[in-house]
């Protein structure tokens, strides 16, 4: 089972890509580290206030998959430097 998600979040505090870019890469790297899923940004890569990053869990069952997924989401979102705008989620 293959689940994808997509999460859109504001950055309110940042002011230039370069500090975008610090928070999302020490944040994707954590969940990389942590977690067993895939993660990258795939829009709003030229906004300094807002990213949306995609997370996709490869598993033998899809509660597996969505377990997975989901604790790495609410590990984002316990970020203090950012909230969660939008949230989508897929299973194939």
């Amino acid at each position: 089972m293959i689940v994808y998600a997509e999460c859109t979040f504001f950055i309110p505090d940042v002011h230039s890509l370069k500090e975008k870019r610090s928070v999302l890469k020490r944040m994707t790297d954590r969940v990389k580290n942590e977690f067993n899923v895939s993660v990258a940004e795939i829009d709003h890569q030229d906004l300094w206030q807002r990213t949306t990053i995609a997370l996709v869990s490869v598993a033998s069952s899809k509660e597996a998959a969505e377990g997975e997924t989901r604790r790495a989401i609410r590990f984002l979102e316990s970020n203090p430097e950012w909230e969660m705008t939008e949230q989508l989620f897929d299973y194939y």
